[in-house]
């Protein structure tokens, strides 16, 4: 598979501060980061950030783990990622109007950005894990309070968090009737697109050079369909999102070619946002709502695990492949997040799985630079390296650069 496009080759003067070229010298050429963005559900930070001496549960109904344990989880997660989702479900996030937990998350995200990290926020809207005290409103209110929570948490995490799903499986929205709920009923009443558009305005009004997403798993023609009349209606998304929980099997190449080929037809950036692929029993066909399957326990086995670490290792040589892919966002860090399910890259018992191993040899290895080059008499050398963040040295001295595309550079030691 061709990934040229993420690599550059660059033309670099280097020069003392006296600004004499540095000739016929050795410079390390290390990287710090990836412009891609290797993301994961980042839910445990939360509950490492901030614990003290008790146990903290991860949210989504995870066990309870100590401080040590919670570092072992995050010194891990840090190996791999440089992009973390956060959560912000509405009934979680604000139990009890006027009482955001806008101190907690705003410390993990902080944290998260001490490590180089960059964070998103999900999501702004969505029907599900909705707030139950907006029932008491009618649709009017609702949409004034829907409007004023963009408000308060896009303006308030402006320059930690500047990238969020603002709304969240819109396809479905007007028509999901496992129960009552205030983002269902606006959508019914300001329709699909009246209701993104409102949404979408506001996020983009409080932080315009936020990346906004529209986010859905739904990849049928739908969603196409939805995103044209967005588009058509001047809704400013800067990337799609695209969720792909594999819990009843893996996509395969076929079908991950066929979604970058039809969702390729917008020209925006593509957004893998909720990966997850399974180390255990795959999930009947049958079940239509991933919800609804509800276990005991769901082990993940040897085979299981085997077949995991072949699947992702193919995804992401897949999507990374393609010009248009941004970022990937496995969902699950650990078994048993969601659903109890082994779609993790560590096991219950924090231990790594050949997935953790695989994808970290891709991301820290194979599609990492670490190298030297010799500078000629005049002190330029020429540089081939993924897209990213680097540190350049030589003889003691270093300097911080970013390396994204093929412009000349002039750097001072």
């Amino acid at each position: 598979m061709d990934i040229s496009h993420r690599k550059v080759v660059k033309k670099i003067r280097f020069t003392d501060e006296a600004g004499n070229p540095i000739a016929n010298k050795e410079v390390k050429v290390q990287q710090t980061n990836h412009k891609f963005l290797f993301g994961c559900g980042a839910f445990e930070f939360l509950p490492y950030v901030m614990c003290q001496d008790e146990k903290w549960q991860i949210p989504g109904g995870a066990p309870f783990f100590s401080k040590e344990q919670l570092q072992q989880i995050t010194d891990s997660w840090l190996e791999i990622f440089n992009y973390g989702t956060l959560p912000f479900y509405w009934g979680r996030f604000e139990p009890e109007e006027g009482k955001p937990q806008t101190e907690q998350i705003m410390a993990t995200a902080k944290y998260l950005q001490s490590k180089n990290v960059k964070v998103k926020g999900h999501p702004l809207c969505w029907h599900t894990v909705c707030a139950d005290w907006l029932m008491k409103y009618d649709n009017k209110t609702i949409m004034e309070k829907q409007l004023a929570r963009i408000d308060r948490e896009v303006s308030g995490f402006k320059g930690v968090i500047d990238m969020w799903d603002v709304i969240n499986e819109v396809v479905i929205m007007p028509v999901f009737d496992k129960y009552d709920n205030a983002v269902t009923r606006l959508c019914k009443e300001y329709g699909r697109v009246g209701l993104v558009k409102a949404v979408f305005d506001r996020a983009y009004e409080n932080n315009p050079q936020a990346t906004l997403l529209l986010n859905d798993f739904n990849t049928s023609v739908k969603y196409e369909e939805l995103i044209e009349e967005c588009l058509d209606a001047g809704v400013p998304i800067s990337a799609i999102g695209i969720q792909s929980h594999q819990h009843q099997g893996y996509w395969g190449k076929e079908k991950l070619d066929d979604v970058l080929e039809r969702f390729s037809r917008f020209g925006l950036p593509i957004h893998f946002t909720e990966n997850t692929l399974i180390s255990g029993d795959i999930m009947p066909a049958y079940i239509e709502d991933l919800n609804d399957w509800q276990v005991e326990e769901w082990p993940s086995t040897p085979e299981g695990e085997e077949r995991q670490a072949r699947e992702i290792e193919e995804m992401y040589r897949t999507l990374f492949s393609h010009p248009l892919v941004e970022a990937i966002t496995t969902w699950d860090f650990k078994d048993g997040a969601w659903l109890k399910a082994p779609s993790g890259f560590l096991r219950l018992d924090n231990s790594r799985k050949p997935s953790f191993e695989m994808l970290k040899k891709l991301v820290k290895e194979e599609w990492w630079t670490n190298d030297s080059v010799t500078t000629d008499a005049q002190g330029y050398a020429e540089v081939s390296a993924f897209k990213g963040e680097y540190l350049l040295s030589c003889d003691g001295k270093e300097a911080a650069a970013e390396l994204t595309d093929n412009t000349d550079l002039d750097i001072t030691l």
